[in-house]
């Protein structure tokens, strides 16, 4: 009788401990899962694309563009800013969620000015801009001596006349997006490059408005993706409409601060004629 009443009791002593083993073990993956996020969520990554344009103008050589999109709550990493002064950059593009409700005016203002260290800023407003109190953002950027890309253009001239336009526009999601007024803005001719936050931009540009390159945000190229599929598509370079439209991931991050699948980016862009 003894044994019969001991070995249940053993049984379920083992099955106890075998239960809390599994959940030690759910909770370490769990555990591994969320500092895997929140690094990727972190990091300070800038990524190098050459990209040669058949139309692009000859005289000009090359351009470097420092693309840097999605902020939000961020402080721009020093080591960034280290990486990309070495590129001899000559222009930075910020695209749009400088900041978002909530972020102190005292990091925007940091931000601003590390990146004016790099060279001639030019930002587009994003969805997220708005949150706060765009007048005031207005306002600190024009002190800063940035250029606000708002449905303007601005254009460059190479040695033998020939022109590189770059443009943006207003925030799409709230309908202050203008491309016309944008391209009212560029002459005809030359390449054409715009900057818009969100890349639903894209259903709106036609074949006549000539424009070549479009660098874009606001996806965070899904932010969490779930073996591999996300409620956006994963950042990176596509012809749509006979043009390159380029989504970057973004360097911050929108309601949580983690990222699964689509890691934290910054971009170098080089512009340069095909031979």
């Amino acid at each position: 009788m003894e044994y019969l009443i001991h070995r249940p009791i053993k049984e379920i002593e083992v099955s106890f401990m075998l239960f809390m083993l599994l959940i030690v073990i759910i909770i370490c993956i769990i555990a591994f899962i969320v500092i895997k996020m929140f690094r990727q969520a972190f990091e300070d990554r800038v990524l190098y694309h050459d990209m040669k344009m058949d139309n692009f103008p000859k005289s000009m050589g090359e351009i470097k563009i420092f693309f840097i999109s999605d902020i939000h709550r961020r402080l721009i990493g020093e080591n960034i800013i280290t990486e990309v002064k070495k590129s001899h950059v000559d222009l930075i593009i910020i695209g749009g969620d400088l900041t978002e409700k909530g972020v102190p005016s005292s990091r925007v203002r940091e931000n601003i000015q590390r990146l004016r260290t790099i060279g001639p800023t030019y930002f587009v407003w994003g969805n997220n801009d708005y949150e706060t109190d765009y007048h005031e953002l207005d306002a600190m950027l024009l002190d800063m001596g940035v250029k606000i890309l708002d449905n303007s253009a601005v254009s460059f001239i190479g040695e033998e006349g020939e022109r590189f336009t770059l443009l943006g526009t207003d925030d799409l999601s709230r309908e202050r997006d203008r491309l016309d007024l944008a391209l009212s803005d560029a002459e005809d001719d030359g390449f054409k490059l715009l900057v818009s936050h969100d890349p639903a931009i894209i259903e709106k540009i036609e074949e006549h408005h000539h424009i070549s390159l479009v660098l874009c945000g606001h996806t965070h190229g899904g932010q969490i993706r779930i073996f591999g599929f996300g409620p956006y598509e994963l950042g990176g370079i596509k012809t749509v409409k006979g043009l390159k439209l380029f989504v970057s991931n973004g360097y911050g991050t929108t309601a949580l601060p983690l990222r699964l699948g689509a890691k934290a980016e910054t971009h170098i862009v080089t512009l340069s004629a095909t031979k």
